[in-house]
């Protein structure tokens, strides 16, 4: 069996370790327009800030391709998918035939139509080249930024970039920081801890315009108030990379649409990652998932099928474990219910940024927010993956020590022995 696989991240990862836990002997080929060894993307922003090294970014040991009998083909672009030939067109002009495909392409930056984003000192921040680029850039004397979007990719670009000594301001459309995975309250706990780190906010605006004639000097917010800056992150959000299959017969709504086991609708050819729309089990429907255990459990999954197992992918949930310095958060699911069918907990400690907020339908956990003190959290998330009935002990979900000793004498039995409730 001649297995090809387009992307070289964790979707990859998870697809390559799925075959080969069913078939030892096809050949797997990774095409790849990056040159890295696959590595973790979440960790550009620590890389940028000094905190980790490159060789430390690494996703899977240096001897992953070797041990898993993989040839990657790096820093080359798929360009074309001949579906009835079964063949990758590649940039250099070589075709790899198949006989399992799995598109992993992840997903790219959303580029708001603002003239002026083709000039130097303009970068995104998905990849390890767009970090490299900033680096050398902040080296060579940039030292105040704009940053375009408060969600996390333009918060963590923010935060890498003031350990590096950049001054900072982001520029949000919304009214909110982080507005996909934080409330209004939540929210303005985590600004007021950023902004007291030295990030600057512009919230309810937005960048119009780019100065400078051929490298950026500055931009135009919409409410016509300028600021001047060497550098400009553009971070509004990621989209599915789906460039490589449009106007093609593969479905596209937002991103591929896949059945149970990550096949799209042609048979053989499978999609797993950012550029998929896997199964979410709050909202019991096909939504993309960009998260990294999401992309890498949806790969396992593909993979298999694609080595001719019978895997269903169980479904993943919006979730996010980030912290910014000593705040650390973690969210998950509905946090933000706009109808009578949910009930709302909240606990706030504003002065100390401890927030803790939990989402229930039917008596059952659908979302949470646990800012600073998310040392327990990991069981919400239990709860809510399984669709426990909380209602006879939800009156101590709130409670930053909320453990095991909570739960009913018989869910409780079930857990500590490793069953599930």
């Amino acid at each position: 069996m001649n297995y090809v696989i387009i992307g070289n991240s964790a979707a990859a990862v998870g697809a390559i370790e799925g075959i080969r836990q069913v078939d030892r002997q096809g050949r797997i080929t990774v095409i790849s327009d990056e040159t890295y060894h696959t590595y973790s993307r979440p960790l550009i922003s620590y890389w940028l800030a000094g905190k980790v090294t490159e060789d430390k970014m690494v996703y899977r040991d240096k001897s992953f391709y070797e041990d898993n009998s993989v040839d990657p083909i790096l820093g080359v672009k798929a360009e074309k998918i001949d579906f009835e030939g079964r063949k990758v067109k590649l940039a250099d002009g070589a075709d790899i035939s198949y006989d399992r495909l799995l598109i992993a392409a992840g997903g790219k930056p959303i580029v708001p139509p603002v003239e002026g984003l083709d000039k130097r000192g303009v970068f995104s921040f998905l990849r390890f080249d767009d970090v490299k680029k900033i680096k050398e850039a902040v080296s060579a004397g940039g030292k105040k930024a704009v940053v375009i979007g408060a969600g996390l990719i333009g918060l963590k670009a923010a935060e890498a970039l003031i350990k590096a000594g950049v001054a900072v301001t982001v520029v949000e459309l919304a009214g909110r920081i982080l507005p996909a995975i934080l409330d209004e309250q939540a929210a303005a706990m985590v600004q007021e801890y950023l902004e007291k780190h030295g990030i600057e906010f512009k919230l309810n605006n937005t960048v119009t315009g780019v100065q400078g004639d051929h490298t950026v000097s500055g931009v135009i917010l919409q409410d016509g108030t300028k600021i001047p800056c060497e550098l400009l992150v553009v971070a509004i959000g990621v989209q599915p990379n789906t460039d490589l299959v449009k106007d093609t017969e593969i479905i596209i709504n937002r991103g591929i649409v896949v059945n149970e086991k990550m096949e799209t609708n042609i048979t053989g050819v499978y999609a797993a990652g950012d550029v998929a729309e896997g199964f979410d089990i709050v909202h019991g429907a096909n939504r993309v998932l960009p998260l990294l255990p999401n992309a890498y459990q949806q790969g396992e999954a593909a993979g298999r099928n694609m080595a001719g197992d019978e895997t269903v992918f169980a479904g993943g949930l919006a979730m996010n474990a980030i912290g910014f310095g000593d705040l650390p958060m973690l969210t998950a699911g509905i946090i933000k219910p706009v109808s009578e069918e949910f009930e709302v907990l909240v606990k706030a400690e504003p002065e100390t940024a401890s927030y803790r907020k939990i989402v229930l339908r039917d008596g059952r956990i659908v979302g949470y927010i646990c800012l600073n003190r998310v040392d327990r959290a990991g069981i919400l998330t239990g709860l809510l993956r399984e669709k426990v009935d909380v209602s006879s002990f939800k009156d101590r979900l709130l409670s930053y020590d909320f453990g095991y000793v909570d739960f009913p004498e018989e869910l409780r039995k079930s857990r500590l022995s490793g069953g599930a409730a």
